[in-house]
């Protein structure tokens, strides 16, 4: 077939004619959306599923917020270490590259320097609410599978 060659699977040996037809369908969109390291669909997925920055957008989603107390917010209320200066102004630059925050200095001596969500990052803020909402929906579904592989591993 000719997705095979388009998309680089020219061995494909499936036997299913729906799996098969289910891979030609994500070539295809793949291609179209682009299937690149920095494409915009792997690019932010890769940001939600990173350490930081789910935290960050729903912290943002509540507000306006100066860099110091965004970076002391994150950590009181993170599982994880306290996050760094430099990991959480990575992290926000990336996020205003992408066009889901704007960053606005001051012109005072020395500047104040506050973040919030564009529009496109309240969206962004709000599908991840949606899939947040939807593992705490699926919380013990999660846990009795968990449980089920770790008893088959023991």
């Amino acid at each position: 077939m000719p997705w095979r060659e388009a998309a680089g699977i020219n061995d494909w040996h499936g036997s299913d004619p729906a799996a098969e037809l289910g891979i030609a369908h994500l070539a295809a969109e793949m291609a179209a959306h682009g299937a690149a390291r920095d494409a915009p669909v792997r690019a932010v997925m890769a940001l939600l599923g990173d350490r930081w920055t789910t935290l960050i957008l729903l912290v943002l989603a509540t507000g306006e917020w100066r860099h110091a107390e965004l970076r002391r917010a994150l950590s009181r209320l993170s599982s994880e270490q306290t996050i760094s200066q430099r990991v959480l102004t990575l992290k926000l630059r990336a996020l205003e590259r992408d066009g889901f925050v704007i960053r606005h200095a001051t012109s005072d001596v020395p500047p104040r320097v506050s973040y919030r969500l564009t529009a496109l990052g309240t969206e962004l803020h709000e599908a991840a609410r949606r899939m947040i909402d939807w593992v705490h929906a699926r919380e013990r579904a999660v846990l009795a599978a968990r449980a089920a592989w770790d008893a088959r591993e023991e």
